[in-house]
């Protein structure tokens, strides 16, 4: 009887611990993933004088055809780092098309309309983890099944006084709901991301809703915009 009366009072902390813990590992992957954009960027810009030159003594001798060829060269390069969507958030910018650009290489099928009004109170760090385990989960989600029925969609914008965000993912049949949250088929750590999901949710007043049909995945948030946060020790 000691001994489940000790577990019960360390349960909720060792729970929180974990929950962190993912929070951290999440936050530092989403920030390589970004780096690493970055970085093709800046090398991209770097090399600009060079290919400069390069066009300008294909066109001082001529030669047009190679010109043309180069160009579609870097137009090709360009593409792989150029940022596609801008949200108006830095943080959501860089998240967000760190994980176009893996959708991209994965063959998903991506529509996305994005904007995070500059009046939302959630700090930089909730954002990053909210936006990018959704998208994570539904990337993963999206891997199970064949290419050709890959897609992800993703909405953001002010609706009804609230920062609204919908991920809607293709997958391979239902989901299961255990607790009140969906499960993974993955691992037990998609199941802590969806938690900390809720729990950042619930500390910005908010809403989610979580809905599966046979091979289909949503997710809607909903954040108020001048809302005050929780405390998440409770």
């Amino acid at each position: 009887m000691v001994n489940l009366v000790i577990w019960a009072l360390l349960l909720p902390y060792l729970t929180k611990r974990r929950v962190n813990a993912f929070q951290e590992e999440l936050v530092n992957r989403h920030y390589d993933e970004v780096e690493t954009m970055y970085r093709k960027m800046r090398g991209w810009r770097h090399d600009y004088h060079n290919h400069i030159q390069v066009l300008k003594a294909y066109l001082a001798q001529g030669q047009h055809a190679q010109a043309a060829g180069y160009l579609d060269m870097l137009e090709q390069d360009l593409t792989q780092v150029d940022t596609v969507i801008k949200t108006g958030n830095m943080m959501v910018d860089a998240i967000l098309n760190s994980k176009l650009t893996l959708m991209k290489e994965r063959k998903i099928r991506v529509d996305a309309t994005a904007l995070v009004p500059k009046e939302l109170k959630v700090s930089q760090t909730d954002l990053a983890v909210l936006v990018g385990n959704l998208l994570d989960n539904a990337m993963e989600a999206c891997e199970k099944v064949a290419e050709e029925e890959r897609f992800v969609r993703i909405y953001m914008d002010v609706l009804k006084g609230q920062f609204y965000l919908c991920v809607t993912n293709s997958m391979k049949g239902r989901a299961k709901q255990v607790g009140g949250l969906f499960s993974s088929t993955k691992s037990r750590e998609h199941g802590f991301g969806l938690t900390q999901v809720k729990s950042l949710v619930e500390k910005y007043s908010g809403y989610l809703n979580m809905q599966t049909e046979d091979g289909v995945f949503a997710v809607e948030v909903g954040i108020p915009l001048s809302v005050a946060q929780k405390s998440l020790s409770r």
